[in-house]
Order: structure tokens, then sequence, then C-alpha cells
């Protein structure tokens, strides 16, 4: 599968945010985005699922328009930076209502074993962008957007995180930005740089100034 954006024009007010914007993203391969804070990352993941309305875009999959919304083709999933799972849902039924094995997951982190009944609010932040991260990329979901997937996040968790991104990208596009920016550059096969509200596709990282960001 393929994904493309295009042609994004993003105003706030009078200010222009992103100005004719392509990004591209396919099955096998992960996609990410760098940008300052500010620069539009989080608003261009949001336009791509549906949750932004800009002046102007043009989705593609597989070189079909698509007229609605993403989410509304249940094609994606998207991990806002913000905890979106309710505080009162234990994390057993969460599994459940994403459709996840938790056996699984306890597989791949056996310190949450003892977490099946809690809470969300009794997790730590770290713990709770864990299990969220995991149940986004282990959805059905075709196409996965991750928005920060490693703020707050134990380096040991974040080492098995990346781990878990390279086996799902084998069956889903994943686009993914975050400001811990050598996790993107490591992970990504991909890059594009947002500045000045265009975006540009980084073919050498060489050439990438991270600093100018």
């Amino acid at each position: 599968m393929t994904l493309e954006i295009d042609n994004v024009e993003l105003f706030f007010k009078e200010k222009r945010i992103l100005n004719g914007i392509y990004l591209k993203a396919e099955t096998g391969h992960i996609t990410g985005i760098l940008g300052s804070n500010g620069c539009g990352k989080s608003c261009l993941l949001k336009i791509i699922f549906g949750d932004l309305n800009p002046k102007y875009k043009l989705i593609r999959i597989n070189s079909k328009p698509i007229l609605k919304p993403l989410y509304q083709t249940k094609l994606v999933s998207y991990l806002p930076q913000h905890h979106f799972i309710p505080n009162n849902l234990n994390t057993k039924t969460a599994f459940k209502l994403f459709n996840v094995d938790w056996i699984d997951f306890t597989i791949t982190f056996p310190s949450f074993a003892f977490f099946e009944n809690l809470k969300f609010h009794r997790l730590s932040g770290g713990e709770r962008r864990v299990v969220e991260v995991f149940l986004i990329l282990k959805s059905s979901s075709k196409i996965i957007l991750l928005d920060e997937p490693f703020s707050h996040i134990a380096p040991l968790y974040i080492k098995k995180i990346t781990s878990l991104i390279e086996t799902e990208k084998h069956q889903k596009a994943i686009i993914i930005t975050d400001h811990m920016y050598q996790h993107i550059v490591d992970v990504s096969d991909a890059i594009y740089l947002l500045k000045n509200g265009c975006s540009k596709l980084i073919n050498n990282l060489k050439n990438l100034r991270i600093i100018s960001i």
C-alpha cells in the first residue's frame, strides 16, 4: 500500500503553517518527519488522519484519491501526543477493545504482566505510553501514524518499541515523528524535513544539519 499526501495548505488565522506539503509512505517502509517545534509536524499527522481540515489537501492511496477522512476508512490508527485511553478504563478491557493479544504484550514487556487489571490512571506517564504505542502498532490498521511515541519512555522500552516498529513495518505503512530526532533517524527508511512550511525529502543524512531544524 502506498499513501501520498500532496499540496497541503494550512493556515491558522493569517499565519501560514504548511504550504504545498508532499509526503509519501508505503508498506515496508518507515517514514520519519523532522522539524522544529511548531513547524507543523503534529498538524500534518492530524490532517492525514482526518482530524484537522486544512485549506487544501490531496490524499491518495495506491494513486487513487481519497475524498473522505481516512479515519472513516478504518485503514488508519493514530497515536496522538496526549493520552487517548480514558483514565478509568483498565488495561485488560483496552486490549479487548483494540483486539490485541495481552499475552503477546507481556512477552515483549514482561514487567507489565502484573498490570492486567489496573486502571490507566494507576500507570505512570511512561507506562501508559508504552501500552498506547503497542495497541496502535498491533492494531489491524494498514497505516500507522505515531506522534511522539518515545516521549517519557525509559531507554530499555525505547529499544523494544523501535524493534516492534521495525517488525510491524513489513505489513504496514508507518509515519513517525518525535522531538527525540536521533530515534527517528535510526528507525526511518525515508525522512522528510519540515521547514518554513515546506517539506523536503532528505536523500543523504550527511546533508541533514539537525541544528538548523
